[in-house]
């Protein structure tokens, strides 16, 4: 479990406002090369109008995690997203954006990779347990409001099991090596998880990305 505060993710501008880079995968790859796996980030949309880079070798998912979008592809009808609501779409669509707001972005190479996004609410005192589908998954999970403590739960071979404090803007992940000793996955690996609490008395609300290797 490697828990990533905002020193840790990589800031760029692009022509609408600003991407915050929170991960990318493999470890080391490069946006503007276009040849990564997947990447997580978070991004400010400040005109009211504006048009999506084309990228059409990934599948991409988004949701405003602050104000609401209203999103067109080739043309077609526009759907309305509020906060949290998630939306999948072809990346080599022509995709318009209406609507000044802050999101929460996946991208999966196609026939590489595949995941989903969902958003994650908890009341005060809430508590969550998130499991990953499959052994060897990704899971990044991003505050988006509150303060919450998450532990990491079952069979890490790492034999420790932290706990740890997020605040709004931070993240923590699990990968590969929570589950993993030199390259065998073990037999208890489907017990691997996160314990998610809030500690805030307004609750808590995550975005949770996931991805995994087309098998």
């Amino acid at each position: 479990m490697r828990h990533l505060r905002p020193a840790d993710y990589t800031v760029s501008d692009w022509s609408g406002g600003r991407t915050v880079q929170l991960s990318i995968g493999p470890e080391g790859e490069r946006y503007a090369d276009r040849k990564f796996l997947w990447r997580i980030s978070s991004a400010t949309v400040e005109l009211e109008t504006s048009e999506f880079t084309a990228l059409p070798d990934y599948e991409r998912l988004i949701a405003p995690i602050r104000g609401e979008m209203i999103l067109s592809h080739n043309g077609g009808e526009e759907i309305l997203l509020r906060p949290f609501d998630v939306h999948r779409f072809d990346g080599a669509d022509l995709t318009i954006s209406k609507g000044k707001c802050t999101d929460f972005n996946l991208m999966l190479r196609k026939g590489k990779v595949t995941g989903e996004m969902r958003a994650i609410r908890l009341g005060s005192g809430g508590q969550q347990r998130i499991t990953p589908e499959m052994p060897g998954d990704t899971v990044l999970l991003y505050l988006a409001e509150g303060t919450a403590r998450v532990q990491a739960v079952g069979g890490a071979v790492n034999g420790e099991l932290p706990e740890l404090t997020l605040m709004a803007g931070e993240s923590v992940v699990l990968g590969l090596e929570d589950y993993v000793s030199g390259e065998v996955i073990p037999e208890n690996a489907q017990d691997v998880g996160l314990e998610l609490l809030a500690s805030d008395d307004k609750g808590c609300v995550f975005m949770m990305a996931a991805v995994r290797f087309v098998r």
